[in-house]
């Protein structure tokens, strides 16, 4: 069974998605005149208010989970340092793709269909697709944003100190139903007071790292842009794999990571008070900036400056010994917590679709229960079907994106 499910994982997250994911991004970018270059002198001139701010802090905690810190890592001990510039590329194409996700679904959402599920429905006249996706994005919802997160906090928690696994899914629970019980509005209030400070205190802890292994930052990027291109590789005579493998593990780390064109982000921008298309739009490319280019490039940059395992426990444990872990495992559990209640509106918001509205209360107890659950369960399986429904998210929206580009053009120009 788990060979099978890694088959049909490795169809679902092939060369076909990833093509399609970068071919529309580019197309997209093209389209919209390079429109990520205008994140700063629109933010110069359109500063967040206090609402704003939460619905992108909700929404930034789906991305920013365990795999900014982990996942990175794993992408440089797989892929090599030219892993980091493919995931560079994924995030600049990525932000013109979750522009135009957020420009559809501020167009098209109502007070009962929102998000992804809008536009598929309203915008292509597809009921069939918001339905596949719905289902595609709850069963997501629940492994790769509940079960798992809580799975990788435990395994966290417990190389720290030693404590009942049952004990820790029955807290986990109560966190959990407690914030989503009190929707949108709770969710993105308690992103809002955890995510800011715990990504200030994990960027500063890099950059310690940074500080003291300084001297080795040139070298780190030398071997990035190094290993991308296989300039180091073809002057050892080493064969082509190398790079490839460092363009596929980049590219899929990278959407992995923020998820530009998978639809989970205009979901929860939905949520938002101020539905302009531009203000939505704009601040969705900004957390696909901060996710990727930010807090992934750190992490990347202190593996690579500070260690020869490519481990985020041996760069930090070199600055801060016996503190590291403590650390790691308090940043680990901010930010798996947020990735969890801000992937919970996303099943929410499908599930309501689906219900015709009802029985959200009932969708909180079953995801509190399924989610804390991970705590006690041996999670290879549950990992491998979150990651094959997250990748099967992205094909319907991608069929919106595609056939709705004149719609995303029209608005733009306004």
């Amino acid at each position: 069974m788990a060979d099978l499910l890694e088959k049909i994982n490795s169809y679902v997250w092939g060369a076909g998605l990833i093509f399609l994911l970068i071919t529309t991004g580019i197309i997209y970018t093209i389209k919209l005149k390079f429109v990520q270059f205008r994140i700063i002198p629109f933010f110069v001139r359109n500063p967040p208010d206090k609402k704003q701010f939460r619905t992108v802090c909700m929404s930034l905690g789906t991305a920013m989970g365990t795999g900014n810190i982990t996942g990175v890592a794993s992408a440089v001990a797989v892929g090599g340092a030219g892993a980091i510039f493919w995931m560079w590329v994924s995030a600049f194409f990525g932000m013109a793709l979750v522009y135009a996700e957020n420009s559809l679904s501020a167009v098209y959402s109502t007070k009962d269909v929102k998000g992804t599920m809008a536009y598929l429905k309203r915008g292509l006249g597809s009921s069939e697709l918001a339905i596949i996706f719905s289902v595609f994005c709850i069963m997501a919802c629940i492994g790769m944003g509940g079960m798992v997160q809580v799975n990788t906090f435990s395994e966290s928690l417990n190389s720290c100190i030693h404590i009942n696994k049952f004990l820790v899914a029955v807290i986990i629970f109560i966190m959990i139903f407690l914030v989503t019980s009190g929707g949108a509005e709770r969710i993105g209030k308690t992103a809002q007071c955890l995510l800011p400070i715990v990504s200030v205190l994990y960027i500063m802890g890099c950059l310690v790292v940074l500080f003291v292994f300084r001297k080795n930052i040139p070298r780190a990027f030398s071997e990035i842009f190094g290993q991308a291109f296989g300039i180091k590789q073809f002057a050892g005579g080493v064969s082509g794999y190398t790079v490839s493998r460092a363009v596929s593990t980049g590219i899929r780390r990278g959407i992995f990571s923020n998820e530009a064109g998978l639809g989970s982000s205009p979901v929860l921008h939905s949520s938002a008070e101020n539905t302009a298309p531009q203000m939505q739009s704009m601040w969705s490319m900004a957390e696909v900036f901060f996710d990727t280019m930010i807090c992934c490039t750190l992490t990347a940059l202190t593996v690579i400056c500070a260690t020869e395992d490519f481990t985020v426990q041996t760069a930090f444990s070199a600055v801060m010994g016996k503190y590291s872990m403590p650390f790691l495992a308090v940043s680990m559990a901010v930010f798996a917590f947020c990735t969890i209640i801000g992937w919970y509106y996303c099943g929410e918001t499908a599930f309501r679709y689906l219900s015709g509205g009802n029985g959200h209360k009932i969708f909180c107890i079953i995801f509190s229960l399924l989610a804390s659950s991970g705590a006690v369960m041996t999670m290879q399986t549950v990992w491998t079907l979150s990651d094959i429904f997250n990748g099967l998210m992205a094909f319907p929206n991608l069929v919106g994106l595609v056939l709705l580009m004149n719609k995303v053009k029209i608005h733009v120009n306004k």
